[in-house]
């Protein structure tokens, strides 16, 4: 670099080696993505609708019975200003139901970003696309259970 100018050349560069999202779309309509939580893996497809969401065959409310797992599942599409706008259909397994809600929020959120790429600065800012990786600490030999050590009597 032996003067500014070389520097202008330089920041054309490196916008171009940007990454650029594009629309995944599958032949109907649909985008489709993978959310996982704790051991709970669900499979997403978002498409256009009046905003149903189903999980494992079942609406929603119906599947996840707390309330709390019902506005985790919504999160994403709330965040997004997107209510009422996509069928969401999910079948998930493993895990209980809080990493499962977890799983489908996750894949939700991933589904989006496929389906309307603009939208994924919003979802990142929120948190949703970061898969939360923790999972349940192995059992070790001579523990009671992870950590936990059995009762000391010095008798």
């Amino acid at each position: 670099m032996a003067d500014l100018s070389s520097l202008k050349d330089l920041g054309t560069a490196q916008e171009a080696s940007a990454p650029v999202h594009v629309r995944k779309v599958d032949a109907q309509g649909r985008a489709y993505a993978t959310g996982k939580r704790k051991n709970a893996i669900a499979r997403v497809w978002v498409k256009p609708g009046t905003g149903k969401i189903t999980v494992n065959g079942r609406d929603f409310p119906v599947y996840f019975a707390r309330p709390v797992l019902q506005m985790i599942l919504q999160q994403p599409v709330v965040a997004t200003s997107r209510v009422g706008q996509f069928d969401i259909v999910a079948t998930v397994t493993g895990g209980g139901l809080s990493g499962q809600a977890g799983a489908v929020r996750h894949g939700i959120s991933k589904a989006l970003t496929y389906f309307e790429p603009g939208l994924r600065s919003v979802l990142k800012k929120g948190g949703f696309l970061t898969r939360d990786s923790r999972v349940v600490e192995r059992k070790k030999y001579g523990k009671a259970k992870a950590r936990r050590s059995f009762q000391f009597s010095k008798r």
